[in-house]
């Protein structure tokens, strides 16, 4: 992670070089900044961050107790809106609707995939030569990971493909390496387009609410080299750490 969070950092610069350019200006606007004047009511960012760390305890004890991680985030909203000032007419004003569409959308296309057997058929039909040729198989986990969650999304993708990649390992636990081959695929591939991480949606919609809109095409232009070259540096780790050096 740290090699990758280097390679970042120079295609960063390299692929906004004219972000980096600034003057004295701007340096002293930015150092001018007092960042307590973001905060326009302290009790309610203590209040929010109560209800938060409620609705953070309750994601991960409610699964016990029979609570969807839907029911709970609904259950948070609402009591935040209960004991603050805040109207319910103000708070859905700043709920992103554009992007809780797009996210409808998704993933009623992407359920779709699944309850027709695409995905299943997609991530089986490269499980047959894994043991024949592991190196070319964990290359091809782990690449096919990248395209795939670039265009379906990296989370059902990686849903559809654990129980292939855990009947491969088998009961034994190995070989390992192909989690993370499957974990560095999908995660990597997904900032390869608009749509291939959750996160991206949501941040292209801040954005835009933001008056700096990212379409789909100029985000991809960039992901793709990001993610390319991420992969390529996973590709060369991968067979370094597992194989060339695994005798």
């Amino acid at each position: 992670m740290l090699v990758l969070l280097v390679v970042l950092i120079g295609l960063c610069r390299w692929l906004f070089a004219d972000a980096f350019r600034t003057d004295d200006e701007r340096v002293a606007a930015i150092l001018a900044l007092d960042e307590r004047e973001a905060i326009k009511d302290k009790r309610l960012l203590v209040q929010s961050l109560i209800v938060l760390g409620l609705v953070l305890v309750a994601f991960v004890l409610g699964h016990g107790a029979g609570y969807e991680p839907s029911v709970v985030a609904l259950l948070g909203a609402g009591l935040l809106v209960a004991v603050t000032r805040v109207t319910t007419e103000s708070a859905l004003q700043d709920v992103e609707w554009e992007t809780l569409a797009f996210f409808m959308g998704l993933f009623v296309m992407v359920g779709g995939l699944v309850n027709a057997g695409v995905l299943d058929a997609l991530a089986g039909g490269i499980a047959g030569f894994a043991d024949d040729d592991p190196l070319a198989f964990t290359g091809v986990l782990l690449w096919g990971s990248g395209l795939l969650s670039g265009i379906v999304d990296n989370i059902p993708f990686v849903a559809a493909m654990s129980p292939v990649v855990a009947d491969i390992i088998g009961a034994d636990g190995a070989p390992q390496h192909l989690w993370w081959a499957l974990a560095l695929g999908a995660d990597l591939g997904g900032n390869a387009t608009l749509i291939g991480a959750s996160a991206n949606v949501v941040v292209a919609g801040i954005a835009a609410r933001s008056g700096t809109p990212i379409s789909f095409w100029q985000f991809t232009r960039y992901g793709l080299i990001v993610a390319a070259a991420t992969l390529a540096v996973s590709s060369g780790y991968m067979w370094l750490r597992y194989f060339a050096l695994a005798g």
